[in-house]
């Protein structure tokens, strides 16, 4: 069977190439005994990364929460396992099946190997990695305990999932309430309202006030629907670009934090993240503080081993040069 591959030699230089293998592994192989690091290969003819659905999904698509948790399990087995990063992020390309973390893992380790940093190839894709997931790499790599933060991460990703599939579960059946209530509303201002009208305002008696309340509403969506309607949706478009800044954010999350059940929640839950990647940190600068105490000590003792034997071999050489100096007898 025939693949064809991207590869980059020795030199640095990006080289393509169609060879015959049995499998992905056994290219992958001969690209490695051929000298060349490979990039990508697929089977010749083989469209379906180039189609347009798949552009297209690569682009609008969404990384599901469980399709990130599963990336980060399986990034933290093979790197625990002593896997390369170079071969660990083709590993993690062939067996993902979401267009857009695919691509995303391409350009992570086209990346890595022009020697970007760990933590900057995963904050050049915001829309998959969060803040706080490239923190958590970021504090990983720094500290030299990669492992012990993908695990609180892993942990941190399922927890919050469960937390929103509660509230999702909790929420469902007052939202169908609303949508239902919100669909009656409008059925009754579109058809029945209309009906009543005319023969409320000829009869031309005296109304209760929820019925000219409904009249007067009537009448005003159905004479200014069209503004009203751009009005929402361009309110809703630029709030949604505000809340991108760090302005916005920051209202949101005041606004978020002040809400009576949900701000405790989401303060105790920021705390928490905080003080785990603070242990980790802090528990990494004392490794290296001790270490580095250590090296101070036995560096000191050398020094102070070394001046002692200088002086020794200084007291050694004055004697030896005061008996040569002495008048001898014959």
């Amino acid at each position: 069977m025939q693949y064809q591959f991207t590869a980059i030699t020795e030199s640095g230089t990006p080289t393509k190439g169609v060879l015959e293998a049995a499998s992905v592994r056994e290219a992958q192989e001969a690209i490695l005994e051929r000298g060349l690091i490979p990039q990508k290969v697929q089977k010749k003819g083989d469209l379906s990364d180039s189609s347009w659905g798949q552009r297209l999904q690569s682009v609008l698509g969404k990384v599901k929460p469980q399709e990130l948790i599963l990336f980060t399990k399986q990034f933290r087995t093979l790197f625990k396992a002593g896997v390369s990063i170079g071969v660990l992020f083709q590993t993690m390309e062939s067996q993902t099946e979401n267009p857009k973390l695919k691509k995303a893992i391409r350009a992570m380790s086209e990346d890595i190997q022009e020697g970007t940093p760990l933590h900057e190839a995963f904050q050049a894709h915001p829309s998959i990695f969060s803040p706080l997931y490239v923190s958590m790499i970021r504090a990983g790599e720094t500290s030299g305990s990669l492992t012990q933060v993908m695990n609180r991460l892993i942990y941190l990703l399922e927890h919050e999932f469960k937390i929103k599939n509660d509230v999702r579960s909790a929420l469902q059946y007052p939202m169908i309430v609303l949508i239902a209530l919100g669909v009656a509303f409008f059925v009754l201002l579109t058809f029945v309202i209309p009906k009543f009208v005319t023969i409320f305002e000829s009869a031309g008696i005296d109304l209760p006030l929820p019925t000219l309340l409904a009249m007067n509403l009537y009448k005003f969506l159905n004479t200014f629907w069209l503004p009203l309607l751009g009005g929402t949706v361009g309110a809703v478009f630029l709030l949604s670009r505000f809340f991108k800044t760090r302005k916005g954010q920051l209202l949101r999350d005041r606004f978020f934090l002040k809400v009576p059940i949900i701000g405790p929640v989401l303060q105790k839950s920021a705390m928490s993240r905080f003080a785990s990647i603070f242990a980790i940190l802090q528990a990494q600068a004392e490794k290296k503080r001790l270490a580095e105490e250590i090296e101070k000590k036995q560096a000191a003792e050398k020094a102070q081993a070394d001046s002692a034997a200088g002086a020794g071999a200084a007291q050694a050489g004055a004697g030896d040069g005061a008996q040569s100096g002495a008048p001898t007898r014959e």
